[in-house]
């Protein structure tokens, strides 16, 4: 993304700055008077200036564009993960609930155990 931007950037500015020349250029070169000379230069600036505008409304709005993109593919990138992630759970809830069942069924049955009867002490100290 960084590589597009500077060639964007150098874009922009080889283009301001050979505007700028060219219309200097034609400006000099040109046989008029002064008044006329500055007329002309005020509203090639005005050009340029329109031109330069609108060429960075348009950046703008691709930015704008390209940036809806990229959220859209990381929402829906996000939501497919989300969805990948429950499907693992339930698969390993269901193996452990497996392994859970296969181990209780191969555990020997426990056996029950009669209560003890409980034996009497007695509470007497003896000396």
């Amino acid at each position: 993304m960084s590589n597009k931007d500077s060639d964007f950037a150098s874009f922009l500015s080889g283009f301001l700055i050979g505007g700028l020349v060219g219309a200097v250029t034609a400006l000099l070169l040109a046989p008029q008077s002064g008044e006329e000379t500055r007329v002309l230069i005020r509203d090639k600036s005005v050009e340029l200036k329109d031109k330069t505008l609108q060429s960075l409304e348009e950046a703008a709005a691709e930015a704008r564009a390209r940036a809806d993109e990229l959220t859209k593919a990381a929402q829906k990138r996000a939501e497919e993960l989300a969805q990948r992630g429950q499907l693992v759970l339930e698969e390993q809830r269901a193996r452990f609930t497996k392994k859970e069942g296969e181990a209780a069924e191969a555990a020997p049955p426990a056996k029950e155990e009669k209560p003890a009867a409980k034996k009497k002490t007695s509470t007497k100290k003896k000396s």
